[in-house]
């Protein structure tokens, strides 16, 4: 990937909805250019979609966010890849990751109730046969997400002196 392409995407990174002029501006590069690279890349999948960060507690929408370790034993000539799929092709995921560490993947998910969640884990995710065990977290607060603070930030001009 040339070094074009890589200040693009931490600029779009951060903001996505930069136009691909204010970007080319941005980075000192033709527009053309800038927009070339950016469908070339939508192309092979390098950028897979376009996001808006939502603090959903400013908002009326009920939800419950949860994310689950998921142990698993992978099957023989298939892995962990065969398994994963499994797991996002329900329209209920949102996320999964394979993990190092005390568990395989983590998985987040989004329900309206707890009761949506757990039956969701108790009817679909823990039935599949490679799965061993499972450990539900819920989401209490955000504080950020994806980089962006998602709460109000008191900005005091000096530090309190404790004595």
């Amino acid at each position: 990937m040339n070094e074009m392409k890589e200040k693009i995407l931490s600029v779009i990174e951060k903001n996505s909805k930069i136009s691909v002029k204010d970007l080319a501006v941005v980075l000192g590069e033709n527009e053309d250019d800038v927009a070339r690279a950016i469908a070339e890349m939508e192309e092979d999948e390098t950028i897979c979609g376009y996001h808006t960060i939502i603090n959903w507690d400013k908002t009326n929408r009920d939800r419950v966010v949860a994310l689950i370790e998921v142990c698993v034993t992978p099957q023989r000539s298939r892995g962990f890849d065969h398994l994963a799929e499994r797991i996002y092709n329900f329209p209920e995921v949102d996320t999964v990751y394979l993990m190092s560490g005390s568990y395989d993947f983590c998985v987040m998910l989004e329900g309206k109730t707890l009761r949506e969640v757990s039956r969701f884990i108790s009817e679909k995710l823990s039935t599949l046969e490679s799965v061993t065990s499972t450990a539900t977290h819920f989401v209490l607060k955000k504080y950020k997400d994806h980089g962006t603070v998602m709460v109000h930030q008191n900005k005091t001009e000096r530090q309190p002196i404790v004595p």
